[in-house]
Order: C-alpha cells, then structure tokens, then sequence
C-alpha cells in the first residue's frame, strides 16, 4: 500500500473504524485512526543497545512516513533518561507525544496518558490476546488501558562455555546452591563474574529482584504491604554477600552498558543481560568476538528456594500523552509499528531482544533461527512484575524509580551495611510510598 492508497483509507475512516490499512498483519478485520491535518509526531525512546533494533524501528518509522505522509522525528536517549525525560513532560503538559518507557511507568502519571483502550483490544483480538502480565502494567483499574505493551527486555544469565566447563561444570546449574558453587570456582580460575549493583533500569533491577524472589522476599504481600524486611529476605542478602565475593571490581557503579563492556572486553565470564552481549559479538566484524560468541551461552535464572522461577524482565510501554496534539496520528504509528510484518522485521532485526507481548507473535522466526536464542523467547510468560506479590500502582513505580530493591542488595553485597541493617532501610523506604 502506497501513500495514496494509505491517506484514501485514513481519510474515509473516523477513528477506530474497520478498514483496510492494517490488513497486512492477518486475516481478522483491520482498524486505522484518521490521522489528524498537518499531523507531526514526536517520540522518546530508549536508545538501542541491539543496532539492528534501532536501525529497523528507524526503517519501519520511514515507512509509516512514506506512507502516511505524517513526519515523525525519533529521540533515543539511555534507558536513565528516558524515565526523568518522561515525568518532566507529563509535569509540563508539553513535549515528546510518544514515550517508549519500562515497568509501571505509566502508573506515576496515569492522568497525562491517552486511553488507548481502542487500539489495544483491536491488536488483542487480531493477534491472539495479550500476555496475562499486559495487563496489570497497563490496565491497572481493570477497565481502560493507559498504554500499549511493546513486550520486555528479556534478560538470562550469559556465560563463556568453555569456563564453566574448565570450572568442572558439564551443564549449568539449575539452582542458587549451584549457581553459587558455579561462581566461586570460576573466581578460583581467575574468571570472575560480575553483575550490575549502580541504578541501571535493566541489569541491575532484573538480577536483584530474581535474587530477593528467589528465597522467598518480597517488597510487598498480596494486599500490598510492605513486607520487605523479613527472615527469607535476609537469607537472599547473605547469599548475595557471598556471590559478591565472586565480583570483580567496580560492579557498585555498573550501569546497563558496563556489564556488556566487561564480558566483551574478557573482563568476566558469567553476568545477567539480555542478548546484546551475544549479538554485539556474533554481529561483529571482529575475529576476536565472533569467536567469542560461538562460546556464549544462555541460560534461565536459576530457581531458588522457593523452588519455581522468579524472574524480573524488563517491561517495555508505549505511552501517548493527552497534551499531543494529534492523537489519531500517534495511534495510527503504534498500531503500524504492532502490525505483524512491521514487528516480526523489527524483532529478527534485533535479535530477539524484546520478547513479543501479543500470542499470536510467540512463534515469529527470529525464535526458531538461533538455538542460543531459547531461554528469551518465553520472558513475557514466565516474568512476575516488579509491584509482586502486590498490584502495579503509584506506590510499586516510585519504588522502582527510586531502586528500593536494588539500593538494599547493593549495600548488603559489598558490605556496606548489614543485612538486617540493608532490609530494614529498604522497608522505611518502600513504607513511604505505601502509606495510602
């Protein structure tokens, strides 16, 4: 469909009529929103740490522009950024008219955002339904839907084969007691490990919530109270204290770029990341890296105490403000860049970083391409969201904006503080946020 074709059909359409110009993605009836007059578009994103990410979302931008005529103009900036970027534009009422966010973000400012209702029950019902955690991230009152699931950051353990081999290790270890044995005889080798500790939104918060959930600790029960300082969270600590003798320096200021450095650099063998590590080296026209990758494994988080899995991925959002100025036009972008042939090119172009929210798109080929691929591919079904065991919200965003969780492990790791000490700062400072 050209541009002609497109602007015929957006123009013959109110908002949320069925047409013709998503009829690329499948065989159910297609909606468009009728872009508004003189439409332009602005978007803030987090920039790529996979290129062909940025490089086909880029692509795919271009195309909707070519198609519909709309200009959009694309800012990333560094997965910190884009949070503080966000609230300062939901404050000022002005700014970018689209913001691709993380986690419960849209709960600190659910008034500023656009019901998307519309748009997001017609990608469910086309593509299978969205994955059951879409919903408490946004369709938090169980009524109307405050943003579009983009999918989640998938993150897993990342390894050198050889090293846990030399290490006595013929498969990875399935459990905390292993993983740890498995970390200590690597740093025995001289191949440390190392996870991020500094307040990055990814690596850090996905490994030290997996850490606390796994023996049992949580921020909050069911009824959301704050419920962090407890017996199975000081377990957690302690067994953080001995992982992190297994560090090499430095992991305290550790953004979500340092950890892919160091394990690139052959600085450390074993880290928590999502597939940019792998793909950086497989992707690279560097001897020294590809060789690297045909030696980097993956593999899920292994399963604590509790004795099932307690991961943390990264939730990945698309929010429109109601200070935009075109409405129609920034739901007509997110419904072309959701549609099949737009995402499935976007998602093999990353290398499966961001793992797919809708149904209908868990057996895209990227999947079946790369058997190293396997452990990101279920993500969105396996991850509890960071507001567990209570309701995404205010209280939850604020906590993860602050790095509550992630500030407590950092500090009873390194030694900082005790971890009674550590867990008992994290529930005074969780408390603040729940007191309603």
């Amino acid at each position: 469909m050209d541009r002609r074709d497109f602007l015929k059909i957006s123009v013959g359409l109110a908002a949320g009529t069925p047409g013709l110009a998503g009829a690329q993605g499948g065989a159910a009836p297609a909606m468009t929103w009728r872009p508004e007059q003189g439409a332009k578009l602005r978007v803030l994103r987090w920039k790529a740490q996979v290129q062909g990410d940025e490089d086909a979302w880029t692509k795919n931008t271009a195309e909707f522009s070519r198609r519909s005529g709309i200009e959009v103009d694309v800012e990333s900036v560094s997965w910190e950024e884009v949070r503080p970027r966000a609230a300062v534009a939901a404050g000022a009422g002005s700014g970018p008219d689209i913001v691709l966010s993380t986690f419960d973000d849209a709960s600190l400012y659910p008034e500023k955002l656009l019901d998307v209702t519309d748009l997001a029950e017609y990608l469910g019902r086309k593509y299978g339904g969205w994955v059951d955690v879409c919903r408490g991230y946004l369709r938090p009152d169980g009524r109307r839907w405050i943003g579009v699931p983009l999918g989640c950051a998938g993150s897993a353990i990342v390894y050198r084969v050889s090293h846990v081999r030399r290490a006595g290790f013929a498969d990875f270890p399935r459990d905390t007691a292993g993983f740890l044995a498995l970390c200590r005889a690597l740093k025995a080798n001289g191949h440390a490990v190392g996870f991020a500790l500094g307040y990055s939104t990814g690596d850090a918060n996905t490994w030290a919530h997996w850490l606390v959930w796994s023996f049992g600790g949580k921020l909050v029960d069911d009824r959301n109270k704050v419920v962090i300082d407890s017996a199975q969270t000081l377990r957690a600590l302690e067994y953080a204290r001995e992982l992190y003798q297994a560090f090499i320096p430095g992991t305290l200021a550790w953004q979500d770029a340092a950890n892919d450095a160091a394990f690139l650099e052959e600085r450390i063998s074993l880290t928590a990341n999502g597939v940019s590590i792998y793909a950086t080296a497989k992707n690279s026209p560097d001897p020294r890296l590809r060789a690297l990758a045909a030696d980097i494994g993956h593999a899920r988080f292994p399963t604590g105490p509790v004795g099932r899995p307690t991961e943390l991925q990264v939730f990945l959002n698309q929010m429109i403000f109601k200070h935009t100025k075109y409405p129609n036009a920034a739901k007509e972008y997110l419904r072309f860049m959701m549609e099949r042939e737009q995402y499935a090119s976007w998602q093999r172009a990353s290398l499966g970083c961001v793992a797919a929210p809708l149904r209908g798109y868990e057996s895209n080929a990227v999947w079946a391409g790369d058997p190293k691929l396997a452990p990101y591919r279920d993500c969105m079904e396996i991850m509890l969201p960071n507001s567990y065991s209570g309701n995404p919200g205010y209280a939850s965003a604020q906590c993860m904006a602050d790095f509550v969780v992630v500030g407590m492990v950092a500090e009873a790791a390194s030694g900082q503080r005790a971890p009674r000490e550590a867990a008992k700062r994290a529930q005074k400072r969780a408390a603040g946020y729940y007191r309603s």
